[in-house]
C-alpha cells in the first residue's frame, strides 16, 4: 500500500511511518520543516514539505495512494475540519472513478469521553458529555466516520508511554530527577495508557482493514487503567525521588490532563485482532524513566 501520514515527525506520526516501513509499504510523511527532509530520506519516508492544508502540493498523490493518516496536532476543530473539507474535495476531483474509496485515519483522543471516576465506558459509548476541552472532537469524529467519499476511521489514543517521547513522562519524570514527584490534579484519578509501538501497531492494522471497518471508532488503549498514585509512588521508587504530591491544573490542557476516563476497548480486539503487548507504565517504569533520562543526557 501507499499512505500519506500527516505529521510524521512527531511522537505520533514517527511511529506510525515506521510500523507502516516494517510492513512493507510505502510512506510519503508531511513535515512543515526541510530541515527534517534528511532524516526523512535516511528512514525511507518520501517528504512531502508543507502546512498539512496546503493540498495543492500533495494532492496529485491521492490518485495513487491507499490512505492518508492525519497525526498532527491539533487543539481546536479549524484545521482538522479544514483539512476533511479539502481531503474529500481533492478526492472526488482526484481519484479514477473506480478507485476504492480513500481512506482517512483521524486521530482524537480519549478524553472525548469526559471525566467519569465511576463508569466503564467502551469504544461505543455515547459521547455527548465530552469534557470541555475535547468536546469539538466528538463532533469532529462523527463528521469522518460519516462521510461518503472517504473511508473515515477515527483512532483516539489516550497517554501514550515509550522509549523518549512519553508525553506523560514528559509531565512527570522532570520533577521526579529534580527530588519530587509532581502530579497534575487530585488523588483517585486514573490513566489510560498505551505504548507507542502499541499505538502504531493499531494504526497499521485500521488502514490494512480500511476499505472494512471505515465507520469505525476505535479507543486504542491498555485493556485497564492504572491508578495515578501507583503511577507516582513506583515513579519515586525508581527514581529516588522522596515523595510525591499533586497540584492543581492551572490551564485548560492540564485540567483536560487530569481527566479520569475508565475505558475498555474491545472493537479493536475484535475488528483489527489488535491487543497490546507493551508493559503498562507502573510495571514498565525503570525502563520508561531511564529511556527519558537517556535521552535528556542526564
Amino acid at each position: 500500500m501507499k499512505v500519506i501520514i500527516l505529521g510524521v515527525t512527531g511522537t505520533i506520526g514517527f511511529p506510525i511511518a515506521q510500523a507502516f516501513l516494517r510492513a512493507g509499504h510505502i510512506v510519503y510523511g508531511q513535515t512543515r520543516s526541510e530541515s527534517t527532509v534528511r532524516q526523512l530520506a535516511t528512514e525511507e519516508i518520501i517528504p512531502i514539505v508543507c502546512d498539512p492544508t496546503d493540498i495543492d502540493k500533495w494532492k496529485h498523490l491521492l490518485a495513487n495512494v491507499e490512505a492518508v493518516v492525519n497525526a498532527t496536532t491539533t487543539f481546536g476543530p479549524d484545521t482538522p475540519a479544514k483539512l476533511l473539507n479539502l481531503l474529500t474535495a481533492a478526492a472526488k476531483s482526484v481519484r479514477p472513478a473506480y478507485a476504492a474509496n480513500l481512506i482517512y485515519v483521524e486521530t482524537s483522543r480519549v478524553r472525548v469521553h469526559g471525566d467519569n471516576r465511576d463508569e466503564i465506558v467502551t469504544d461505543t459509548t455515547p459521547t455527548e458529555t465530552s469534557h470541555s476541552y475535547a468536546a469539538w472532537r466528538a463532533v469532529h469524529e462523527r463528521n469522518v466516520v460519516g462521510s461518503t467519499v472517504l473511508d473515515g476511521i477515527v483512532i483516539r489514543s489516550p497517554w501514550m508511554i515509550g522509549r523518549s517521547v512519553s508525553l506523560l513522562g514528559n509531565m512527570l519524570f522532570p520533577s521526579a530527577h529534580a527530588g519530587e514527584v509532581v502530579g497534575v490534579g487530585t488523588p483517585g484519578g486514573r490513566y489510560s495508557i498505551i505504548h507507542q509501538e502499541d499505538l502504531a501497531d493499531a494504526y497499521l492494522r485500521a488502514v490494512e482493514r480500511g476499505s472494512i471497518v471505515g465507520g469505525s471508532i476505535f479507543d486504542i488503549t491498555n485493556e485497564y487503567t492504572e491508578s495515578v498514585e501507583e503511577v507516582l509512588a513506583m515513579l519515586c521508587k525508581v527514581s529516588g525521588a522522596k515523595g510525591y504530591k499533586f497540584r492543581e491544573p492551572t490551564n485548560a490542557f492540564e485540567k483536560a490532563a487530569c481527566t479520569t476516563t475508565r475505558i475498555r476497548p474491545y472493537l479493536a480486539r475484535t475488528l483489527l485482532d489488535w491487543s497490546p503487548r507493551k508493559p503498562g507504565f507502573v510495571d514498565g517504569m525503570e525502563i520508561y524513566y531511564a529511556a527519558w533520562k537517556a535521552s535528556q543526557r542526564l
